[in-house]
């Protein structure tokens, strides 16, 4: 499905540009700063520094490569049916990332074809224009292909004015966002008027677009319904419940939380064991979102008084769990497994004002999932799933600490398994039929840049 507006090509504002410039340059010592204090926590951070400014690449051309931008982890996940699309029909590809945990989701997607030079990756340098210029000039890519919210003005204006197709592909913009684009008049306009094509994943998010005069606007769905889910963790998860299971114990897995949503959680998880409405007490299972965070959430677990085991201590499933009240969560890529292994989940993201993670991955295990009223990132898959009744939401403001609702929910459904599993089936359902993204995308894109040869 298309939708067109008749706004003119975007073209770079050249005052707002030049501040925005200025800014960064006055910015740049900052980046470096902030780099070095995220080393503390790995010396990663400070490999491959020359390509932050868009030097220090060792084989740089690769000509005639699909460029592929993926901020972060969840857009690199998002990405890997696209890029498998890509490579099957015998391209390479160039990956890049701003984060150093979306570099390492990408070695450990495509390792393989990396090593085989099929995938080319690389950090997208600083929006300088002398650091894109110079990142542009060492790879010269055919066309460029941008993850769901990334739209950064240099390289975007730039691509334009060289005439280099770049694609919003997995788009979506909520409500708030739309208008802080709208805030910037037609200078924040211009940005998005600037890319070649916008492929949105709902109508919601194609028409927040259309009125910020975006020319070609496509709805091709949302590219997470065709991630796969990793097999090998997925019975590793299924072993680990049937386990749990033969104990009569139940997990709650609260995936992907946010700073001041743990405290929350907790706060809930100790008010449900304290209820004794349970003959064997659940179990949760905490992952929060960023990984710099589990010192600090394990620190949260102890001085709330639980019992807690941190998933990193064990090699393989989690076993010998009988007398622990929270599991923590501190290993990276290995969702499918917890979601596998849970009951129930609750989202992150949700409970407070962060507008929430994708839910998608838990539906596709059969996970059950509570919301919180924070999920304008994800407006339509969360709209879809409470109407379906995949997930629940739950009622009552979470912001100022009050846990009642949270407690309530969770003991709700916990107590109810009929509903659990009715959940469960949906969530599977729901998951395989939305599917079908990468070939509406594949097709729009092959459509698109055949019209602009």
């Amino acid at each position: 499905m298309s939708v067109t507006s008749n706004t003119e090509y975007g073209v770079r504002p050249r005052f707002w540009f030049a501040v925005y410039q200025l800014l960064w340059h006055l910015l740049l010592p900052l980046a470096f700063v902030r780099l070095a204090w995220r080393s503390r926590h790995s010396f990663a951070y400070l490999h491959h520094i020359p390509e932050r400014l868009g030097f220090g690449y060792e084989r740089p051309n690769t000509k005639g490569s699909i460029w592929i931008h993926a901020v972060s982890v969840g857009e690199t996940r998002a990405a890997q049916p696209l890029i498998e699309a890509y490579l099957a029909r015998g391209e390479s590809i160039l990956l890049t990332h701003m984060t150093l945990n979306g570099r390492r989701t990408g070695q450990q997607l495509f390792g393989p074809a990396i090593a085989s030079g099929k995938i080319r990756q690389v950090y997208l340098p600083y929006d300088l224009c002398w650091c894109v210029e110079h990142f542009l000039r060492s790879f010269k890519p055919k066309f460029g292909l941008f993850m769901e919210t990334e739209a950064w003005p240099t390289v975007v204006f730039r691509c334009a004015e060289i005439g280099l197709p770049l694609f919003l592909v997995n788009a979506r913009l909520s409500e708030r966002s739309a208008h802080r684009v709208n805030q910037f008049g037609k200078a924040g306009r211009a940005l998005f008027q600037a890319f070649a094509g916008i492929l949105a994943q709902t109508e919601f998010d194609a028409g927040r677009y259309c009125s910020l005069g975006v020319k070609n606007v496509s709805i091709t769905g949302n590219l997470k319904f065709d991630v796969p889910l990793d097999a090998k963790l997925v019975q590793q998860g299924k072993d680990w419940q049937a386990e749990l299971h033969a104990i009569n114990r139940l997990m709650v897995c609260a995936a992907s939380t946010r700073d001041g949503e743990e405290a929350i959680i907790l706060s809930a998880w100790k008010e449900l064991l304290l209820s004794n409405v349970f003959k064997v007490q659940p179990l949760l299972c905490l992952v929060p979102r960023h990984p710099e965070r589990f010192t600090e959430v394990a620190e949260q677990i102890q001085s709330a008084g639980l019992k807690f085991r941190c998933r990193s201590e064990w090699q393989g499933t989690p076993t010998d769990c009988e007398q622990l009240d929270v599991i923590l969560g501190d290993s990276m890529g290995e969702m499918p497994m917890y979601y596998s292994a849970s009951n129930l989940v609750v989202m992150g993201g949700s409970l407070l004002p962060f507008g929430g993670q994708n839910l998608i991955e838990a539906c596709a295990a059969g996970c059950p999932v509570l919301l919180g009223e924070h999920t304008y990132n994800f407006q339509q898959a969360a709209l879809d799933a409470v109407a379906i009744g995949v997930a629940g939401r739950i009622s009552g403001d979470l912001l100022f600490g009050e846990t009642l609702a949270l407690t309530e929910s969770l003991k709700d459904l916990l107590l109810n398994s009929s509903e659990l599993s009715k959940m469960s089936e949906a969530a599977k359902a729901y998951s395989i039929e939305h599917q079908g993204a990468t070939k509406k995308i594949l097709a729009a894109l092959d459509q698109q840049l055949y019209s602009l040869s």
